[in-house]
């Protein structure tokens, strides 16, 4: 499953030409290893189709309002759980522990909790423990994937693939509850403005300062070494 989830991966990145060029190996990758279901295949075919053939400024700008401005739709995944709060600093260093564990490299410029990044070093463990970690941050995954589908976004294929090869699927009330925060659209400067002031996001029954008890503690703590891994290609 590892080609999987690095394809899914790159289909979260910001769009470049390189991308652009690669959207039909992309889907062939997908095709070939046959880990998604049949009901993602016709938005994702959609996604994979905008970026090969769709003008690249105008792609860039559409994910830029989706994932860079909008807080609600962001790809690091301490922003859904820790916010702005002291406990995503120490979070970032835990996670980076992991990755350098396995023998993945993050650079100084590249934050450990980017989605993209966390599904690369994925798709560096064994199976099981991959769709087991996975499943950690199912109900954020389910969070943005119904944003993105009130936005008519074909990027909500990503997350719902996303959830199918999670071991763990979704919490419903978890789900909700991130559903329950601000959802300004990307155009609404001071909604937008706002959404960035709220207080950090905390979750879950004794969840405290949002890291114990939080998803992404669940996620570090489902983590394991692979020490025999080769270093990230940059």
């Amino acid at each position: 499953m590892n080609r999987t989830l690095k394809a899914l991966s790159a289909l979260l990145t910001y769009p470049t030409e390189e991308l652009r060029d690669a959207a039909g190996d992309i889907g062939l990758v997908l095709a070939q290893d046959k880990h998604l279901p049949a009901n993602v295949w016709p938005q994702l075919s959609k996604l994979m189709t905008e970026l090969a053939t769709g003008d690249l400024y105008d792609l860039q700008e559409r994910y830029v309002l989706l994932f860079d401005r909008t807080r609600s739709l962001s790809l690091h995944l301490f922003e859904h759980v820790h916010g702005e709060s002291r406990d995503r600093g120490q979070a970032m260093i835990d996670l980076k522990a992991q990755y350098e564990q396995a023998g993945l490299l993050v650079e100084a410029s590249e934050l450990p909790d980017f989605l993209p990044l966390f599904l690369e070093y994925l798709a560096t463990q064994p199976l099981k423990e991959a769709c087991e970690t996975l499943g950690q941050p199912a109900h954020i995954f389910g969070a943005l994937a119904e944003r993105l589908r009130k936005r008519k976004s074909a990027y909500e294929a990503v997350f719902r693939a996303l959830i199918a090869l999670s071991a763990a699927k979704p919490k419903e009330d978890e789900v909700s509850a991130l559903l329950q925060l601000p959802d300004p659209d990307a155009t609404d400067l001071a909604a937008l403005d706002a959404a960035w002031e709220d207080e950090p996001v905390n979750f879950g029954p004794g969840s405290g300062d949002g890291c114990k008890d939080g998803i992404i503690a669940r996620v570090r703590g489902g983590m394991r070494p692979a020490p025999d891994m080769p270093a990230r290609r940059s």
